[in-house]
């Protein structure tokens, strides 16, 4: 696993040989170049509980003593108030694109990077965590010089800035309150009730003493025997296992080695609390022939095994995890592990006494500071908050966030505990990292890498830079191509753990079907009321189920279904999306949906919302990628100080051009329906600061417009829906004009009016057409529209009165060649619209040896700060494939696949019914449809 070990290169790093060998910058060697930098000090937006700053006010006023000109980003909610930063010389702005380095604590949200800067955070990105990679994609396109606190370290791969310690101190209070908790909810009150989280002390000294006055409690015989003496097994010696055990020494305690635990847990004394600190070498082992060495398993790790959860977890009350879990390094706890481990069971050293009740196991509660889902404590796959510190994990993977009581192992993992000590956090961080602050501020992320002279420590640290990643760091991108996650075992072998139902199996579920696939931990299943394609779209997959499934008949069944999944996707008509939505949201089960929004579905947000449950639309075509597509170019525009001035789009489904030699210059992939009926529909869009609004029953076809933007097509246009609501929707405010509207070859818009000047695209019933009336004629039906009381007409002359009622002899001759006049028996179906739908879906499908064609372009008009103007163009054109899926069948279907697999991984975690318009959404969904071969390309012409 050579990709997988590349995570593991905190020794031998690729420095340039020029680099100086020292470490620790000294300020005396920056002194007359200090002057004149500029620097910003971010506000903090991760969470609302976030308060600690990278440098304190003291940090700050070093630095501008030193000529170093510091700006701070107002903030009331900074633990350091913003009069000290002004007391220590800074400058409060709230804008920092003036500074050419960035600092931060946490994450930078996406559509705040300024681009050309340099940043310095903890950006969780070295491990190719997936709900970080828009970051970091953001940050490559932006030419943004990325450095990691997390990765800068000494000579023996050592970190040396870090929050550890109060990570630990804070960890230690708050398991300590929990524990409180978590006994009063099995039955048992014991003096750590009184001790509260973190965040309640206005420092560690105060968590301290209440600690200490617990732990004289415990010392008097406090604590009731029925729990039994509590063991607590701190992982690693580091800075975070230390900060612990410092506030774990306030209590009565006893150091005993892991070899002791299981006769202390058996047999020790309820007066005090025992503790233990395991090291690798407690519980790593040779796979063939135990032994550890640490050279050895530094370098392969991969070949240890860990005894953790058979030689330690068993004893243990208490798991304090402040443990560097590497990605091909052996997890303290499996969930095979966890599921023995929190099994209950009558074991000797769990004793019980009239009138109190038995505890479920000996293991209480986990720490786990290190806060890496599914990595060293694999069952804890999310971390929790200072909001909601605590979980229920049970032997089944089943979470219960706001109880106590019930089975499982009380888990906090908190992901930022050091902020519940804000100001001690910042001291004693900004200390640690102000002696490399001299050498970062160096940095002008315009340049080559090469160009500048940073020290190893601080080199080592740049996992981006000029739009790539570092050499140390372009593992990355080798991780993002592999399934990096668990798989869970059984005898058998894998086992899929997750469910998705995909309701529908027509010409889009192909693609879908087949993307979910590619990840063997995803079981499929496909309801359709046609039961053949729903068998035949399995049989081409192994391990997809096929049910049958009629929605509105069998609500039941529906329910069953999409109770079993995780994720559902409805690929049924969008009105009876509600009805599927409605169900997802009753039974806590996520839903994609590649349709528009409709007014009944966006009236279930909140009950979506609260339910935790999301429901999101919009992930197909039109709509869908135009709407990815224009906003990456939107707030790409916006982010670099431009204005949207005008909106248009046009897309469209269209056969080939060899293959549109019909009167139409269409064909039909599905029912025509949709089509046609849009043909109909009313319209509205902006026109330079003008409303423009187009009624229903015909009048769009009147509003069509010839285009060239691509001039080896033959294209005409027309407005499509209600385009004046992207004002809002896209955050173009200052745009005058906004135009959405449908693509087709020229002649389509002709040929429909003719169409519906002669009565063809009437939605509504004929008498004529009624299914139980006598047989009739596709000339009988021509003729009857026309008024005349039977066809008994010449030909030439019903083809006269034909084209004066349709208008032209063009639109006459299109209706005869789609052969309307001919006497082929009708297929009646109530109405013109659903007769004529019928006999196009024959008459003018897609065959099997034709490919179809999908154009999508954007035209947005952009004034830059200088006033200059810009058109910019976007253009998607892709060509389906006979033999595979076509066009329109894989953007629809493999857009609505990405989502789900978002939705499946946690990527995606808005709730509510939502639309893809936020960066952490669309730019992972661009990037992954540019790897299905679905890219763009852009054009631009200054005015």
């Amino acid at each position: 696993m050579e990709v997988l070990r590349s995570t593991k290169l905190r020794c031998g790093l690729n420095f340039p040989t020029h680099l100086p060998s020292s470490n620790v910058i000294h300020n005396s060697r920056y002194s007359s170049s200090l002057k004149g930098k500029i620097i910003a000090i971010r506000r903090e937006d991760q969470s609302v509980w976030e308060r600690r700053a990278p440098l304190a006010p003291s940090n700050v006023r070093r630095l501008t003593r030193a000529g170093v000109k510091v700006i701070v980003q107002p903030s009331n909610r900074r633990a350091y108030p913003m009069q000290s930063y002004l007391a220590a010389g800074a400058s409060l702005q709230e804008d920092i694109s003036s500074a050419s380095v960035i600092f931060g604590v946490k994450q930078v949200p996406v559509d705040q990077l300024i681009p050309n800067k340099t940043y310095c955070c903890f950006s969780h990105t070295i491990k190719a965590q997936e709900s970080n990679m828009p970051l970091l994609d953001a940050i490559l396109e932006k030419n943004i010089r990325l450095l990691d606190f997390e990765k800068l370290t000494d000579d023996t791969g050592q970190r040396v800035v870090a929050f550890g310690k109060y990570a630990g101190v804070a960890g230690m209070v708050n398991i300590l309150h929990g524990l409180g908790l978590r006994l009063l909810a099995l039955g048992h009150h014991t003096p750590f009730m009184h001790i509260g989280p973190a965040h309640n002390y206005r420092n560690s000294s105060m968590a301290r003493q209440a600690i200490r006055d617990a732990g004289y409690e415990v010392a008097l015989g406090a604590m009731p025997k029925s729990i039994g003496p509590l063991t607590f097994v701190f992982t690693g010696s580091g800075n975070v296992s230390q900060g612990g055990q410092e506030v774990f020494q306030e209590l009565p305690h006893e150091y005993v080695p892991p070899e002791m635990l299981r006769k202390v847990a058996e047999h020790g004394d309820i007066n005090k609390i025992y503790a233990c600190e395991v090291r690798r070498r407690h519980h790593l082992e040779r796979k063939e022939g135990g032994g550890f060495d640490p050279q050895e398993y530094d370098k392969f790790p991969e070949q240890y095994i860990s005894t953790f959860s058979k030689k330690i977890a068993p004893y243990a009350s208490v798991i304090i995890n402040g443990i560097y879990w590497a990605l091909d390094s052996p997890k303290l706890i499996t969930i095979p592990d966890a599921k023995n481990l929190l099994r209950p069971a009558h074991t000797p050293w769990l004793p019980t006494s009239v009138g109190a009740p038995a505890l479920p196991h000996r293991m209480l509660a986990i720490c786990d500071i290190s806060a890496d889902p599914g990595g060293s404590i694999e069952f804890m796959n999310e971390c929790t908050t200072i909001d909601t510190p605590f979980c229920l994990y049970d032997a089944d993977r089943n979470k219960d966030t706001k109880s106590f009581k019930g089975p499982g192992v009380l888990v906090c993992s908190i992901d930022n505990m050091p902020t519940q000590l804000p100001r001690e956090s910042t001291d004693f961080f900004g200390d640690l990292l102000y002696p490399y602050v001299p050498d970062i501020i160096q940095s002008d992320a315009r340049k080559p890498l090469e160009e500048h002279n940073f020290s190893p420590a601080v080199y080592g640290a740049i996992i981006a830079s000029n739009g790539q990643l570092t050499p140390n760091f372009e593992y990355i991108q080798e991780l993002r191509q592999v399934n990096v996650r668990s798989r869970h075992k059984t005898e058998c072998g894998e086992t899929q753990d997750k469910k998705v139902l995909v309701l529908g199996a027509g010409y889009v579920s192909p693609p879908l079907v087949e993307y979910l696939h590619r990840d063997k931990r995803i079981g499929i299943i496909v309801g359709s009321q046609f039961k053949d394609e729903a068998d035949a779209l399995a049989n081409r997959y192994p391990g997809v189920e096929s049910v049958f499934l009629n929605v509105l008949e069998r609500p039941d069944t529906l329910r069953e279904l999409i109770d079993m999944a995780d994720v559902v996707v409805s690929l049924l008509p969008y009105s009876l999306h509600h009805v599927i939505a409605k169900t997802c949201i009753d039974t806590r089960t996520h839903m994609v949906t590649a349709s528009y929004l409709n007014d009944q579905v966006r009236a279930l947000h909140q009950d979506a919302e609260s339910k935790g449950v999301t429901i999101l639309n919009e992930v197909g075509l039109d709509p869908g990628i135009d709407h990815l597509l224009a906003m990456e170019c939107i707030d790409d525009a916006r982010q670099a100080g431009g204005k949207i001035e005008s909106f248009v789009s046009w897309c469209g489904g269209l056969p080939a051009p060899e293959c549109s030699s019909n009167p139409l210059r269409y064909k039909f992939s599905w029912s025509p329906r949709g089509a046609l009926l849009n043909t109909l529909s009313p319209a509205k869009y902006l026109h330079q600061g003008q409303v423009v609004e187009i009624s229903g029953g015909g009048d769009l076809m009147s509003s069509v417009q010839g285009l060239n933007f691509l001039p080896g097509f033959s294209l005409e246009g027309f407005p499509n829906r209600d385009s004046t609501i992207y004002k809002e929707l896209y955050g173009i405010n200052h745009a005058t004009t906004i135009l959405r509207g449908t693509l087709r070859f020229k002649g389509y818009s002709d040929t429909i009016q003719g169409m519906q000047l002669l009565g063809l695209i009437d939605p509504n019933p004929h008498p004529i057409l009624h299914p139980n009336g006598p047989d009739i004629t596709w000339r009988t039906l021509i003729c009857n529209l026309l008024g005349l009381s039977n066809d008994n007409i010449f030909y030439e002359n019903l083809k006269t009165k034909l084209a004066d009622r349709v208008g032209s002899e063009d639109r006459m001759q299109a209706i005869e060649d789609l052969g309307l006049l001919k006497e082929d028996l009708v297929l009646k179906l109530n109405t013109p619209l659903d007769t004529l739908c019928n006999y196009l879906s024959k008459k003018l499908r897609l065959e099997e040896n034709e490919r179809d064609l999908i154009i999508l372009r954007h035209d947005v008009g952009i004034i830059w700060p200088d006033n200059k103007r810009e058109e910019k163009g976007i253009n998607l054109v892709a060509y389906g494939n006979p033999q595979g899926h076509s066009a329109m069948a894989s953007a629809v279907g493999y857009l609505a696949g990405i989502a789900t697999k978002m939705i499946i991984d946690g990527e995606i975690q808005q709730r509510g019914v939502i639309l893809p318009f936020t960066p952490d959404i669309y730019r992972p969904m661009l990037n992954r449809l540019r790897a299905e071969g679905l890219e763009s390309f852009e054009t631009s012409k200054w005015l």
